[in-house]
């Protein structure tokens, strides 16, 4: 098995100095990578800094006199396993979904037979016109895997779908792409931009024991604490997810530790380290009864309720911040109800920890399918619009991996 050969086109949009980070990371990931810069690209990006991360010729005019007298566009075109235009503009896509091929870029792309991946990047109501979305509709069907771009702010100052993905969401999008094609995936292995690195991460609600039917527990339903080792372990990773009870099944390439209470929680967390990265997603209960009853506590007429002495349960992410064993980047989740921000900052200080996700679980959060989050760290305050529990996973992963790679 050999590396994966990304050809890599270069639009012409303020998102382009991204395409450095992306050279970046596929070099890492085991990957060769030979780029090619639009003219507008080369406002942005210069073949230079390409060159030396790509560590390979730069390719920027069809009218190239020593490549081209043996077709090198042609040969371009036909040496990669992938192409991958990032940014794609939406002039890009509309010369592509036309069958243009008045440039370098677009001569390859109309004489390649690889799979083609378009990450595009521009103006939300650029994305959004019906001239974009046809020609979008006419890549998609012509074979052309296109990434739908990310929402929020740009840097036009408009808000709205349309900004590039991160980096190491693109590198995994080119990983699962190169994996599903069975032509390529004979030829090549990609070990993820997380490869080698060790992530535990722990979700659900501890149960604590009142007697053998009753316990104390909160809502969590594990989705989002699921939802991120399965992004991390897309990325490379190896994961070990230390689980409460939940009814979830566990992610693919991901092994789970089941536990029930505080304590078997926190002893499941040590004995999986060292690791990289801990990411303590689980809702774990914060007292548990002193002694909880062997038999039913059955009600004894009076209408009295039963007299039950709680102690704190151990504080796993505080113990993790204080261990000799503490892993190199420590992320804390803080469900709040009210003042979400300030109890999160007041909770990574005394927590110990780098980063703190807060969310508010005052409305349907605990259970449902979507999030909206703050990362807290000791630089400020990052604040994420209301997004799936899916996608808020696969955001976190990559600002994982930019900050360990």
């Amino acid at each position: 098995m050999t590396s994966p050969r990304i050809l890599l086109i270069v639009g012409g949009g303020i998102a382009a100095y991204k395409a450095c980070e992306l050279v970046r990371l596929i070099r890492k990931g085991g990957g060769s990578v030979r780029c090619v810069l639009t003219e507008g690209a080369q406002h942005f990006v210069t073949p230079m800094t390409l060159a030396a991360l790509s560590e390979n010729e730069v390719h920027t005019s069809l009218w190239d006199l020593k490549n081209e007298t043996e077709m090198g566009h042609i040969q371009l075109s036909r040496e990669a396993n992938l192409v991958v235009v990032c940014p794609a503009t939406a002039d890009l896509m509309a010369k592509m979904a036309a069958g243009i091929a008045d440039d370098m870029a677009t001569t390859l792309l109309l004489a390649t037979d690889k799979p083609v991946l378009a990450v595009p990047a521009m103006n939300v109501r650029m994305w959004l016109h019906p001239a974009t979305q046809r020609n979008v509709a006419t890549l998609k069907a012509d074979g052309v895997t296109v990434l739908d771009p990310d929402e929020g702010p740009m840097a036009c100052g408009e808000y709205g779908p349309g900004r590039l993905p991160e980096p190491p969401v693109i590198w995994d999008a080119i990983q699962r792409l190169i994996s599903s094609d069975p032509f390529v995936s004979s030829e090549v292995e990609t070990p993820g931009v997380l490869a080698g690195r060790h992530i535990l991460v722990t979700a659900g609600p501890t149960h604590e024991p009142i007697d053998p039917v009753r316990y104390i527990a909160n809502r969590s339903s594990g989705k989002q604490g699921y939802a991120i080792a399965e992004a991390l372990a897309k990325l490379g990773a190896r994961v070990t997810l230390v689980s409460g009870p939940t009814g979830l099944p566990a992610p693919a390439g991901v092994n789970r530790v089941d536990v029930e209470t505080a304590r078997q929680m926190a002893a499941a967390v040590d004995a999986a380290l060292p690791a990289d990265v801990a990411v303590m997603v689980a809702a774990v209960a914060d007292w548990r009864v002193d002694t909880n009853a062997d038999q039913k506590i059955k009600k004894d007429g009076t209408g009295a309720p039963p007299a039950l002495s709680l102690v704190e349960n151990p504080d796993i992410l505080a113990g993790l911040g204080a261990s000799d064993k503490r892993p190199r980047l420590l992320i804390g989740f803080a469900a709040e109800t009210e003042k979400v921000v300030d109890h999160a900052v007041a909770k990574r200080e005394r927590k110990g920890s780098d980063w703190i996700v807060a969310n508010d679980v005052s409305g349907d959060v605990m259970g449902g399918d979507t999030n909206t989050i703050h990362i807290v760290t000791r630089d400020g305050v990052e604040s994420w619009e209301r997004l799936p529990k899916a996608d808020v996973a696969r955001r976190l992963a990559a600002r994982i991996a930019d900050e360990l790679v």
